[in-house]
Order: structure tokens, then C-alpha cells, then sequence
């Protein structure tokens, strides 16, 4: 009998029965569901109330990123990401920075934008005027859904009209203006947009179709700043280099998408520390790049007239310290803590801050050493561990891969085997 994926009620199951019908479809051993059914800080019960059909966890390693000054304050920055070298170059990047006082950060308020697609229009212009007309009624409506954040200064704040041109029709799209406070905000977007959308109906006669949140956070904006000294980074041969790397990128979308790819590492690793939605930083980022029409970098690179290197970055950053998973998952509580931040939007300056010390590290590696022989340094470790070394042996193979510049799990096997034979 073949196997198949169409498996009715698979959510009503408990995890016991999901594991057995898993093991089953994808032949499994005992030791792969044993695997599976390990969990860390985040057990099953919880992690089956944040998604759907539940077997297990996935674990990535936590590090912290030191040596950040960040408008005066000290902050330890926890990352969760699984590529070597990111946690180790964003803390060199912090350490160049404090030579000259560190990141100054600033952002904008925390407001996000929400969608309202208006379709099946006979009088675009009198539409707009309708729409405008009632602009008051219509935020009233929205700020009804949610109490609570109006009081706390949030809000729906304004409405702006957009006229799209589509190969179906043309279109009025209306923005909602929303200051969603210190949560990410994603839901109480929806739901005002959702709420307002009959109201819009009946102003113009149209009919609304989406009514979604955009994660391109144009309104949400989070900037960072730093003078970079030009001895620290390398002299004025490694400065001109990162110079002419951050020309390349912001003249090749080829180039810039592995430049801004740099940049995200910090960004998305803090994320995933405090469980944010990566997938709204990483396409928020990338929309913002574009807007111009053409792929431009994050950051920005220039020298002062005494040569040291200044760096600058901005980018929309719809992140929280309320809701979603940042509270559901005790890891990203303790790593809030850790942070020590009072708002959202100091997430997002401590996030442009990361992203841009991301950012000097691999323009450096990259303009002086390669940034494949430090990757790889790093990476001799974790070649070890493939290779069957455990404990001290790991430090030991790593070390000789190293010296002899031979970083492959062939040559860590046959050290690993020598090592024995003694």
C-alpha cells in the first residue's frame, strides 16, 4: 500500500498518535522519535497552543553578542542562529564601535499600516472625496476595536488614499495609519482594517476585498549611526577597501542581496531571541530596499575628513515586546530580560545597531582577510563534531584543522583516527 499525506482529524490527535503515523509515513527509527520528542525551555504543551499539529520543538543555539554602546547604554544582545561567525563579528564590529563612542540609534513612532483594497469604482475622484470626507467616522470606528491601546497613546492616527493601476482595473488602496504601541501589531491591524471595511463600503459604493496589515512598515522606521576608527578597522587600506565592497553592492543587486542578506544575520537572530516574526523584518527590509525602484543596500558608508569610517543604517522594523511569541516562549522572556529595553521601539534601534556592526564586520573580513577564512576558523569546530569528536578531542581536531588550513571532515577523520591510535 503506498503511503500518503492525506490524513483526516491529524489535529484532533494527540502527540503519541502524530509521532506514530509520522514514523510510520517517513520510516523513522525508534531513536529519530525519541529525538523528536525531546524539548527545552519550550515544551510540547506549549509549543502545541502556538501552531498546528505539533510533534516536537526545533532548538537553535543562543548567543550573545557583547560590547554594544547603544546611546550611552550597555546592552548584551541575545542571538539565536545556527551559522558560525555571526555572534563572534557582531561583537567585534560593537568593540571597533565603542572607540568612538558607539551606535547612536533613533526611530520613528511604532506605526504600522494597514491595507484596504477598493474595487468595482465608477468615480475614482468622488470615492476619494467620500472617503475623506467621513476620514473621522472611519477612524473613530477603527480606535472602537481596541480601547485599551488608545489609551495607552495608540491608535488608528491618520488615513492616506493611494490609486493603483492593476491588469484587472484601477484601484483605490486606503492606508490606515495604526500606533500599535509596543506589540508588533499584526492582529490589531487586521482587525481595525476588517472593522472599517463595510463603513468604506457604504461611503463609496465599492466593494473592499483585502483588508491586511503590509509589512512593508514605511511608517516604522529604525536608524543607527556610527564612526568607525579607521585604526581599529584596519588602517586606511581596509577602509578604502570597505568602501569600494559597499560601492559593489549599491551598483549590483547580485552583490547587494548577499550585502543586505549580512545585514539581516544580526537583525533576524535577535528576532528569533525574542520571538518576533522574521518573515515580516526580512520582507519589510528587502521592500524597502527596492523602493526606489532599484535594490539598494541597508546601510550607507562613507569617511570623515580624518579617514575614519562612518556607517549609517535604516530600516522599517515592525518588532514587539507584547504578544505573538515573545511572551508565549519563556526563552524570548528571559532574552527581553537579558535586553533590559522599556519599549519597541528600543528593540528596533538595538536591532539597526546589530544589523549595522553585522554589516562592518563582513565589509571587513571581506576587504582585509576573506570572510571565508575567519568563517571557516569558526566553522573547524563544528567540522570536528562531524567528524566523531567529543569533548576536548573537538578543540584539539579543530586546532589542527586550523594550522593546517585543511578545514574538511575528511582531514578531521583521519586526525581523529591518528589521535586514537596513540
Amino acid at each position: 500500500m503506498s503511503k500518503t499525506s492525506d490524513i483526516s482529524g491529524f489535529y484532533k490527535l494527540d502527540r503519541k498518535k502524530r509521532l506514530k503515523i509520522v514514523k510510520k509515513f517517513a520510516e523513522l527509527s525508534d531513536k529519530d522519535v525519541t529525538t523528536l520528542k525531546k524539548t527545552g525551555a519550550l515544551d510540547y504543551e506549549q509549543a502545541n497552543r502556538m501552531i498546528e499539529n505539533v510533534i516536537g520543538t526545533m532548538e537553535l543555539p543562543l548567543g550573545i553578542a557583547v560590547n554594544f554602546l547603544i546611546n550611552g547604554k550597555d546592552y548584551l544582545i541575545p542571538m539565536a542562529i545556527e551559522e558560525s561567525s555571526v555572534v563572534a563579528a557582531a561583537s567585534n564590529g560593537a568593540k571597533i564601535a565603542r572607540v568612538r563612542g558607539g551606535f547612536e540609534a533613533e526611530s520613528t513612532p511604532p506605526e504600522m499600516i494597514g491595507q484596504i483594497q477598493l474595487t468595482g469604482l465608477k468615480d475614482m475622484e468622488r470615492a476619494k472625496q467620500n472617503i475623506m470626507e467621513k476620514k473621522d467616522e472611519i477612524l473613530e470606528l477603527a480606535n472602537e476595536q481596541d480601547p485599551v491601546i488608545v489609551e495607552l497613546g495608540g491608535g488608528a492616527k491618520d488615513l492616506k488614499i493611494r490609486e493603483i493601476e492593476t491588469p484587472r482595473e484601477t484601484m483605490i488602496i486606503i492606508h490606515l495609519i495604526i500606533d500599535v504601541r509596543d506589540a508588533m501589531g499584526a492582529n490589531v491591524v487586521n482587525t481595525m482594517a476588517e472593522a472599517v471595511a463595510p463603513l468604506i463600503e457604504k461611503i463609496t459604493g465599492g466593494r473592499v476585498y483585502l483588508r491586511i496589515v503590509s509589512n512593508l512598515a514605511t511608517h516604522r522606521l529604525a536608524r543607527a549611526k556610527a564612526v568607525f576608527d579607521k585604526e581599529a578597522v584596519g588602517g586606511e587600506e581596509v577602509v578604502d577597501g570597505i568602501l569600494e565592497a559597499y560601492a559593489f553592492a549599491a551598483s549590483d543587486p547580485y552583490r547587494c542581496a548577499t550585502h543586505n542578506k549580512g545585514v539581516m544575520n544580526g537583525v533576524v537572530a535577535l528576532a528569533l531571541a525574542t520571538g518576533n516574526d522574521t518573515r515580516a523584518l526580512e520582507s519589510g527590509a528587502h521592500s524597502y530596499s527596492a523602493l526606489g525602484g532599484n535594490y539598494r543596500p541597508l546601510t550607507s558608508w562613507m569617511k570623515d575628513e580624518t579617514g575614519n569610517l562612518i556607517g549609517e543604517i535604516e530600516l522599517p522594523v515592525a518588532a514587539g515586546i507584547l504578544g505573538g511569541a515573545t511572551k508565549l516562549n519563556p526563552v524570548a522572556d528571559v532574552c527581553l530580560k537579558i535586553l533590559g529595553i522599556k519599549s519597541a521601539r528600543e528593540l528596533g534601534e538595538v536591532m539597526a545597531s546589530l544589523g549595522l556592526a553585522q554589516n562592518l564586520a563582513a565589509l571587513r573580513a571581506l576587504a582585509s582577510e576573506g570572510i571565508q577564512r575567519g568563517h571557516m576558523r569558526l566553522h573547524a569546530r563544528n567540522i570536528a563534531s562531524l567528524a566523531g569528536a567529543k569533548g576536548e578531542l573537538i578543540d584539539e581536531v579543530a586546532k589542527r584543522l586550523i594550522d593546517e588550513n585543511q578545514i574538511n571532515v575528511k582531514r578531521a577523520e583521519e586526525i581523529l583516527r591518528k589521535i586514537s591510535e596513540k
